[in-house]
């Protein structure tokens, strides 16, 4: 049997590795029947296909960016999207109308305009538009976008405003349904194409900024009698429509009511998810078994409470997230804010949070946090089109997930979040190495199939 050289990629807390290549693993025959200590993976047992991974480029991140040297705005662009240079992300989100990380709220038309004769998006061509259009150059064909609203224009709400929550009017699902449309056209003619759209980010929360409240049955009736029906006339049925957009704990109830609603289904690709409520995996599972046909896509989770410089929880937190996620049926997996200055912000309502970058506005730098690396530790590796394939774990303490290249390497992420050291034997195909990875730590192991 070929001898199998395993590369292996490291980040560890407390030494200087940060997604560094350290000493490969070697593959030899298992002459001694190992038992023990023992991570196995199979390629030959198929889950889900991989979209790929990215984050979010907001009206805070862009104007962040602008703020900051030529050098260093195309240096962020670069970590994230260059898949050599960079993390290789091909993934991005941004919002349609304002969200809570832009400078204030803010919409495309003006009141009362329900014909949306007066659609212009001249205002995300100031800092939002150009810094996507660069991350599409950047992730080449590949690269997958789509948008969420947060809220409808203040004068079709029931509380008459974009922040606090309301609802959208009945009276103007039909005008709202079209406005998608106009936003969808308008991208198109920048040279940014919508791969999808989500019906509304955060349907279940009231918020101090810019919210709207759907019940299940509410988004439901919206996909099947206005959006889509909408993008079918206009040509536009293959973009992808996700439901729900909010945390873990109800994506089963609410994919219940929109699937099983046979023509609502038919206009419905998936269903967008976020982290804030817990983990919820087995949730993620079991709408994957009840609905093998539809997707699943992290849309959205950021380290919250402001920047917390140097924290290694951070990067824990969205390792621990993203195996569970891709091991309960995750296809495609999107951050938050790709970057934020300072403060955490810019925020309109002072909601500051942390980004795997922080740029320092004022002194033109940039730290690259324990969040960027982790991340990278399956954005680089994992490549669109790869195929989650079976791996088992002999401790609790470790994490794994698994997958198959389009190229045909296997790639297996192990996380250790524990505060000790632990060894163990990769297994695949009656082949066995030796590996070890050190407390509070990361690894990415790739070698060729047989």
């Amino acid at each position: 049997m070929t001898t199998r050289t395993v590369k292996t990629i490291q980040t560890s807390q407390g030494t200087q590795d940060r997604l560094a290549e350290v000493e490969s693993l070697t593959l030899r025959a298992d002459e001694a029947g190992v038992e023990n200590q023992v991570i196995n993976v199979y390629e030959d047992v198929e889950y889900q296909s991989i979209i790929g991974f990215g984050g979010a480029i907001t009206e805070a991140s862009a104007v962040t960016a602008s703020k900051l040297s030529e050098e260093n705005s195309n240096r962020i662009l670069n970590a994230y999207y260059d898949a050599e240079e960079g993390i290789g992300y091909t993934i991005c989100r941004t919002h349609i109308n304002s969200c809570d990380f832009a400078l204030g709220n803010y919409t495309y038309v003006e009141d009362g305009d329900v014909e949306l004769k007066t659609f212009d998006i001249s205002h995300d061509r100031e800092a939002i538009i150009p810094y996507i259009q660069k991350a599409k150059g950047l992730a080449g064909e590949d690269f997958t976008f789509y948008a969420s609203p947060w809220s409808p224009p203040a004068w079709m709400k029931t509380n008459g405003e974009m922040n606090h929550g309301g609802k959208l009017k009945p009276e103007y699902w039909d005008v709202w349904a079209r406005y998608y449309i106009k936003f969808i056209e308008a991208y198109e003619a920048e040279g940014l194409p919508l791969w999808g759209l989500t019906v509304q980010n955060e349907a279940k929360a009231v918020q101090i900024w810019d919210s709207c409240i759907y019940t299940a049955e509410e988004e439901r009736d919206f996909v099947r009698d206005h959006l889509g029906p909408e993008l079918h006339k206009s040509g536009r049925q293959d973009v992808k429509v996700m439901i729900w957009d909010h945390n873990k704990e109800r994506v089963y109830d609410r994919a219940k009511v929109a699937y099983e609603d046979a023509v609502a289904s038919k206009y419905i690709w998936g269903l967008g998810f976020h982290w804030y409520s817990g983990d919820h995996f087995d949730a993620l599972s079991a709408v994957k078994h009840r609905y093998p046909n539809k997707g699943l896509m992290f849309t959205e989770g950021c380290h919250e409470g402001g920047v917390q410089i140097g924290s290694w929880k951070s990067g824990e937190r969205y390792a621990h997230d993203i195996i569970g996620n891709l091991n309960n049926g995750m296809e495609g997996w999107t951050d938050w804010n790709i970057v934020l200055d300072e403060q955490g912000g810019p925020n309109h309502v002072g909601n500051y949070c942390d980004a795997p970058i922080i740029a320092d506005t004022k002194s033109d730098s940039l730290t690259f946090q324990s969040s960027y690396y982790y991340i990278g530790h399956f954005s680089k590796y994992i490549r669109p089109g790869a195929i989650r394939i079976a791996c088992s774990k002999y401790t609790e303490a470790l994490q794994t997930t698994a997958f198959k290249n389009p190229n045909g390497e296997l790639v297996v992420v192990v996380l250790n979040r524990t505060d000790d050291g632990h060894p163990y034997v990769l297994r695949n195909n009656e082949q066995v190495a030796e590996g070890s990875i050190p407390a509070h730590s990361i690894q990415t192991l790739i070698f060729p199939s047989v």
